[in-house]
C-alpha cells in the first residue's frame, strides 16, 4: 500500500507531465487500434462514402472526448465556471487557459488517428472508389453499360473477391491511385498540425507573455487549492467519524478505559479534537461547505481581518475583484 499511495501522490505532484503521458499512450493506443482494427468496406455505391466517412470521424470524436474524460481537470474547469462568484471573481482568462490546455492535449490522439487512417489509404479507398476517373486510367469504350452499372462495379474496387471489373480499369491501377490521394492528404494533415504545433509554441510567447503567465498560476493554484480542501475535508472526517465512534463505546462501557491507558486515549483524543479545526456537530461542517461552493475566501492574504469565519466579506467587496487594475512583477525565464 506504501508503493501505491508514494506512486499516487508522485503522480499528483507531477499531474502535468502524467497527463502528456496520458496522452501519448492514447495516440498509441489509437495507432494500434487501427492496425487491429477489421476494416470491411461494403462495396456498394450507396454506402461505401459513408462507412469510410464515418471511420476516418467518428473514431476521432470518440478519442476527443476519451481525452477530456482522462483530463482529471475537466471537472475542475465546470466547477470554476458554473459556480456562483460570490466574494471571488471569476477570470475568464484563466478559464480560457485551462480549456485551452486540455484541449491541446486531448487533440494528440485524433489526429494521430486521422494520420494513420490516411496514410493506410483503405479508408480513402473505400470512400472515393467510385470516383477514380476511368476516361485517364480506364477504359470504357465499347461498353454498353449504364452510368449506375459503372459505379455499381467500381464500388467493388476495395473487395478484391467480388471486383468483376478488369475490362473497365485494373484493380491495381485504381488502387494505387486513390492510395496516392490518400497518402498526399495524409502527409498535408500531418504538415498542417506541425505547422499549427508550432506556431502556438513559437509565437504564444511573444505576445501578452505577462498574462499567459497570470492565467498559468491561477489555474495551477485553482487545482492546488482544490486538492488540499479535499484532503483537509477527508482529515477532518476521519478526526470527526473516530470520536464520535469513541464518544459511542465510552457511553456505552466507561469502566474500560482507566488508569495511563485513559491518559493517552486523552491525549490521542486532544489530538483528534484540533484536526476538527473547531468544527464539530454536522450542521456547521454543512454549512461551512455550502460557504465554501457559494462564496470562496477573496485571495487577499493580508485583509482576513475584513471577512468573517464563514468567508464572507464585513465590508469592502471589491478586495477580490481580479480584474482590477494590478501591479504585477512579471520573471521571465528560459528552459534552454
Amino acid at each position: 500500500m506504501d508503493k501505491f499511495r508514494m506512486i499516487f501522490q508522485f503522480l499528483q505532484s507531477n499531474q502535468e507531465s502524467f497527463m502528456n503521458g496520458v496522452c501519448g499512450v492514447m495516440a498509441l493506443a489509437s495507432a494500434h487500434l487501427y492496425t487491429a482494427f477489421d476494416f470491411n468496406c461494403p462495396c456498394l455505391p450507396g454506402y461505401n462514402l459513408s462507412y469510410g466517412m464515418g471511420i476516418l470521424f467518428v473514431p476521432p470524436i470518440i478519442l476527443f472526448l476519451l481525452g477530456f474524460v482522462m483530463n482529471n481537470n475537466i471537472s475542475m474547469l465546470a466547477e470554476e465556471w458554473k459556480r456562483p462568484t460570490g466574494m471571488r471573481q471569476k477570470d475568464a482568462a484563466v478559464l480560457r487557459y485551462m480549456f485551452c490546455s486540455m484541449t491541446q492535449r486531448a487533440l494528440i490522439a485524433p489526429a494521430v488517428w486521422v494520420s494513420v487512417t490516411l496514410l493506410h489509404g483503405k479508408c480513402f479507398i473505400c470512400s472515393f472508389s467510385t470516383l477514380v476517373p476511368l476516361d485517364k486510367l480506364g477504359n470504357v469504350t465499347g461498353l454498353s453499360l449504364s452510368e449506375k452499372e459503372i459505379k455499381r462495379i467500381l464500388a467493388r474496387i476495395p473487395c478484391k473477391d467480388i471486383y468483376n471489373g478488369h475490362d473497365i480499369i485494373a484493380q491495381e491501377v485504381a488502387e494505387r491511385y486513390l492510395r496516392c490521394i490518400s497518402q498526399a492528404v495524409g502527409w498535408a494533415f500531418v504538415l498542417i498540425m506541425t505547422f499549427i504545433a508550432f506556431l502556438i509554441r513559437a509565437i504564444r510567447p511573444c505576445f501578452t507573455q505577462a498574462a499567459f503567465l497570470k492565467s498559468k498560476y491561477w489555474s495551477h493554484y485553482i487545482d492546488i487549492e482544490r486538492k488540499l480542501f479535499d484532503e483537509t475535508c477527508t482529515e477532518h472526517a476521519k478526526s470527526f467519524a473516530k470520536l464520535c465512534i469513541q464518544q459511542f463505546f465510552e457511553t456505552i462501557n466507561k469502566d474500560m478505559t482507566m488508569g495511563h491507558a485513559h491518559i493517552a486515549e486523552e491525549k490521542k483524543e486532544q489530538e483528534e479534537t484540533e484536526k476538527l479545526l473547531g468544527i464539530t456537530d454536522q450542521g456547521t461542517m454543512n454549512k461551512l461547505l455550502k460557504n465554501w461552493h457559494k462564496c470562496k475566501p477573496p485571495l487577499n492574504l493580508t485583509r482576513y481581518d475584513n471577512h468573517n469565519g464563514n468567508g464572507f466579506l464585513k465590508a469592502n467587496h471589491e478586495l477580490n475583484n481580479l480584474n482590477l487594475p494590478k501591479r504585477e512583477v512579471i520573471a521571465y525565464y528560459s528552459k534552454v
